[in-house]
């Protein structure tokens, strides 16, 4: 079993993923509605992978016979001033969602709960990779703000095509 402070950390955490989820569709739709599709593309998948992360979650609360309570949701942020402020967002959503990770990670060393720090392993190393990501792309967004097109250009020539990984936990009814 895992660690009650864990456990209820992680049920919390749960918000924070689908929040992101949610969040990731509100600036998805927005590249959408200016007719950015690469850009309205990468962040939908964002949302697509938020999401896996919070069901990746949810098994593993089930697997280690815990309830799971899926908290409530404030509504994203979908009014953006330009194409720079929703990477802005992305950007500081994915280092908050790293010092969550953290904290998580945390909680379990600090309970000696072996079998949670294990299954957290795989999230911190995806949370360096989200941050470097949208790090990119904001640098490469803000470099060409007034050229939708060269952002474009640049996501289709970065896109690059990686699978699913293997060493991920599990979803949850995948």
């Amino acid at each position: 079993m895992a660690a009650p402070a864990f456990v209820a950390r992680l049920n919390e955490q749960l918000g924070n993923e689908f929040g992101a989820h949610q969040q990731y569709i509100a600036i998805a739709t927005y590249f959408d509605a200016l007719t950015m599709p690469r850009m309205a593309a990468l962040f939908y998948q964002q949302a697509l992978e938020e999401r896996d992360h919070a069901m990746m979650m949810v098994r593993y609360l089930l697997d280690a016979d815990h309830s799971v309570t899926i908290p409530a949701l404030d509504a994203p942020r979908s009014d953006f001033a330009n194409v720079v402020e929703p990477v802005e967002a992305a950007l500081a959503q994915e280092k908050r969602v790293t010092d969550q990770i953290n904290e998580l990670t945390r909680i379990a060393r600090d309970a000696n709960d072996f079998a949670s720090d294990q299954f957290m392993q795989w999230f911190i190393k995806e949370q360096v990779e989200e941050v470097a990501k949208m790090s990119d792309l904001l640098a490469v967004v803000t470099r060409s703000k007034d050229d939708y097109e060269r952002i474009e250009d640049w996501i289709a020539r970065e896109d690059s095509g990686v699978g699913d990984d293997p060493t991920a936990p599990t979803i949850a009814g995948a």
